[in-house]
């Protein structure tokens, strides 16, 4: 083969090469939840949605690759003075989102590191206007100040700023060991506190304890008082009720037919029982009458009820 015909056969091979490669290049397979920018002659043409696609060799290009997907980035630790001049160090993560490919390519050169440089810049701002203890306590409204600056500077980069979260805020050592020795003064303080409640609730507890126990025993004796007295007063109703009816009793059988007789005979057995007892020698008793003589004695008494 001559000189010409392999350098003629060798640039025809390089070309077709280099056309198979464009052919290639043309075809486009985006991936779900990414764009591609795509330019035409230097020239922004078209952005490209998930799927497949086809582009003029020679003529298209892809630009720029934009993933919609929310991404999160770290902001790198930086010195801080809070407004009572303590120096803190403080860290976060960003979490955005791209909403405009056209915008986060064209509107800015990287939007990634100017979103972290403006959280730090913003964050350095607001905790200046705070004191040490506040920066602690208001991360919430460190980080909504930061999410509400970031988002407004980011609309114009077609990104979205979704949070912002401090991860570490670190006082010097000298200033943590303070703070570590305030808590737990605190912390005593406050065990002290409890303490001293939970005795005097102890206390509380128990004279009314001892109160309700006293009030239990005069009511329970009262009570009881009363019930004796009830029992008492239904004692001798009832004891009277029944003498009252044994006296009628009585006094019907009298009144009856042989009665009288019944009654004398009754009383003699009595008699004679009382002088039985009479002869005991303990006994000194003087009694008008004579004894020996019960039916003189029986007779005297008038049995006409």
């Amino acid at each position: 083969m001559s000189p010409d015909l392999l350098f003629f056969t060798i640039v025809v091979g390089i070309l077709f090469i280099m056309v198979l490669k464009a052919l290639v290049g043309s075809i486009r397979l985006v991936p779900a939840q990414t764009e591609f920018i795509i330019e035409r002659l230097g020239k922004y043409n078209v952005t490209l949605k998930a799927g497949f696609h086809l582009l003029f060799p020679f003529i298209d290009r892809v630009a720029f690759i934009q993933h919609l997907k929310e991404r999160t980035m770290d902001v790198p630790p930086q010195s801080c003075f809070t407004k009572d001049e303590i120096r803190v160090e403080v860290d976060g993560v960003i979490y955005l989102q791209v909403h405009d490919s056209v915008k986060a390519s064209y509107g800015i050169t990287d939007y990634q590191f100017a979103a972290i440089q403006l959280a730090q810049t913003t964050t350095r701002a607001i905790i200046g206007t705070l004191d040490l203890d506040r920066t602690f306590e208001e991360r919430e409204t460190i980080s909504a100040k930061v999410v509400s600056v970031l988002d407004e500077a980011a609309s114009k980069w077609g990104v979205k700023i979704l949070r912002f979260e401090i991860k570490n805020l670190v006082p010097p050592e000298s200033v943590r060991q303070s703070m570590e020795k305030q808590v737990t003064a605190e912390r005593n303080r406050r065990a002290i506190v409890q303490k001293s409640v939970g005795e005097m609730q102890s206390l509380i507890n128990t004279s009314e304890g001892r109160f309700r126990e006293i009030v239990n025993r005069s009511e329970g004796e009262k009570q009881k008082r009363i019930n004796e007295a009830q029992g008492k007063a239904q004692e001798i109703l009832s004891i009277a009720e029944a003498t009252a009816e044994s006296i009628r009793k009585v006094a019907f059988a009298i009144n009856t037919t042989g009665g009288p007789s019944a009654v004398k005979l009754e009383l003699g057995q009595k008699y004679i029982q009382t002088l039985s007892k009479l002869k005991q020698p303990k006994n000194r008793v003087v009694l008008s009458g004579n004894l020996t003589n019960m039916k003189e004695m029986l007779e005297a008494l008038d049995l006409n009820i």
